[in-house]
């Protein structure tokens, strides 16, 4: 029974997670996190941090027959991808505190990730990944 309950979930999601299905179940998303976080910066903040978007295109690819070995790769390459923007999200507060306005604090907090970007390329070569 229970198998058959997963074997009709992924028949629907074929039928239904062409480019559409996708594009309006992300639009959701953001949407809902958004205005999440006008009523609570802090649980908006949480749902932001959760991997959301990692996840759908994870079971995106698997529901599109992808081999293996690409979402294993996709998953390796977000982790080390995803490690050059936490700086960011710690600059950025500290900027806007200072008094700076907010689009010279997302402006240097993007470049922070690019400069976190360029140290961290060497690391990830040591496992096999090249970054950059």
């Amino acid at each position: 029974m229970a198998m058959k309950i997963c074997d009709n979930f992924i028949m629907l999601g074929i039928l239904f997670m062409p480019f559409w299905g996708k594009l309006v179940s992300t639009v959701f998303l953001i949407l809902a996190i958004t205005e999440t976080a006008k009523r609570s910066a802090q649980l908006g903040a949480l749902l932001t941090a959760l991997p959301w978007i990692a996840l759908l295109s994870l079971v995106w690819l698997q529901i599109e027959s992808q081999p293996t070995e690409k979402i294993a790769s996709y998953s390796a390459y977000t982790f080390w991808y995803v490690l050059p923007t936490l700086p960011m999200f710690l600059l950025i507060p500290k900027l806007l505190q200072a008094g700076l306005n907010f689009w010279v604090s997302l402006a240097l907090g993007g470049a922070s990730t690019i400069i976190c970007l360029l140290l961290l390329n060497p690391l990830a070569a040591k496992f096999g990944l090249k970054l950059l």
